[in-house]
């Protein structure tokens, strides 16, 4: 039995890489039934273990014209559509948002790409680090030296899956109001545009300097950073108030006049910077846990992937579940009346949908 605060939405999801898979990953974990739709002999993305998890998966060619009009009886049921090709696929396979209302007209169709449904770009092939690199973002990341991939983070899920979520969850609350569906066009350049809101505002404001290995935020100042352990481990202190600053530099014994317990300038963060890294060399990551983890000095010690699921924290909150001989990052955020669950993936057909969508006689 599903649960979560969307139990009862369909969601149909073509089968596409990126964020279009862990937004469907997201609408299941939240109660949706989410049918995905995948060509035969597809081979499993990657990650699918966790990322596949919550759907009911068909296999359908979607070259041949049965199974097209199969996919749109689906699309006759659905509340959302998901979909991930680039510009005019969709439309050539007979299943583009044209033929789609006249199925359903209450239909959400969600398009997820890199550089829009529009564009001098949009046709043409790219990845997560290419649309960051357009809107500023990849630029803003890293040392002075070069910019810092930060994985495919900013891209295909915070520029990507979530603005295609927001998208196409406030679609549905305007469909089911006024029983008219529409297109939402999600990019992952227009998201990671949006996800740099507030530098573009601290820029305007003179507070933000269009230079990487500049800033407060980017790594640049002395108390706001990662350092390296005596063990060679890091750890991470956020301490950009001055209250958190002081009571950081209280716990590493720094005296009360001290540069190091001020904002200080640009110019003066190289150094201070240093003489911070020199005072963490001295403990190993353990050690400095010990002393600062649990106090108001915004620390953290820097874990890794295999790490991180064994923290006291995260095993408090279940923020990870193990499942099949996988660890899984457990269904976010939570709902107090709704929770979401974690579900598994499995094949189904066509007659198996039969009594959930209500397909018979379509």
């Amino acid at each position: 039995m599903t649960s979560g605060p969307l139990t009862g939405v369909r969601v149909l999801e073509f089968g596409a890489i990126g964020p279009t898979p862990f937004a469907g990953m997201q609408l299941a974990d939240m109660g949706a039934d989410v049918v995905r739709i995948v060509r035969p002999g597809t081979a499993p993305l990657r990650g699918d273990k966790v990322v596949g998890r919550g759907r009911r998966v068909l296999h359908f060619d979607l070259k041949d014209p049965a199974q097209i009009e199969s996919a749109l009886a689906l699309t006759a049921r659905a509340d959302i559509l998901l979909e991930g090709f680039r510009p005019g696929v969709m439309e050539k396979m007979g299943l583009g948002p044209e033929v789609a209302f006249q199925r359903n007209n209450r239909l959400v169709y969600g398009r997820m790409t890199g550089w829009g449904q529009t564009g001098p770009l949009a046709k043409t092939a790219g990845h997560d680090i290419n649309f960051i690199a357009l809107t500023g973002a990849l630029g803003a990341i890293g040392p002075a030296e070069r910019p810092a991939v930060p994985l495919n983070l900013v891209g295909d899920y915070g520029g990507g899956a979530m603005f295609l979520l927001t998208g196409v969850l406030a679609a549905l609350l305007h469909a089911r109001s006024t029983g008219h569906g529409q297109v939402v066009d999600c990019a992952m350049c227009d998201g990671s545009a949006s996800l740099m809101s507030a530098f573009y505002g601290l820029m305007a404001e003179g507070e933000f300097v269009d230079r990487r290995g500049s800033n407060f935020i980017d790594g640049s100042a002395h108390f706001y950073a990662t350092f390296e352990c005596a063990d060679g481990g890091f750890v991470s202190v956020g301490a950009l108030e001055p209250q958190f600053r002081n009571a950081l530099m209280d716990a590493l014994d720094v005296p009360a006049e001290d540069p190091l317990r001020g904002f200080a300038t640009r110019e003066e963060w190289p150094a201070l910077r240093d003489r911070m890294a020199a005072i963490f060399r001295r403990r190993t990551r353990d050690e400095w846990c010990a002393i600062l983890e649990g106090t108001d000095v915004c620390f953290a010690p820097v874990l890794s992937l295999s790490e991180s699921p064994r923290h006291p924290h995260l095993v408090a909150r279940g923020t990870f579940v193990a499942r099949g001989g996988v660890t899984h990052p457990a269904p976010a955020p939570r709902f107090s009346a709704t929770p979401g669950a974690l579900r598994d993936s499995a094949p189904t057909s066509m007659e198996a949908l039969d009594a959930d969508w209500g397909l018979v006689g379509i």
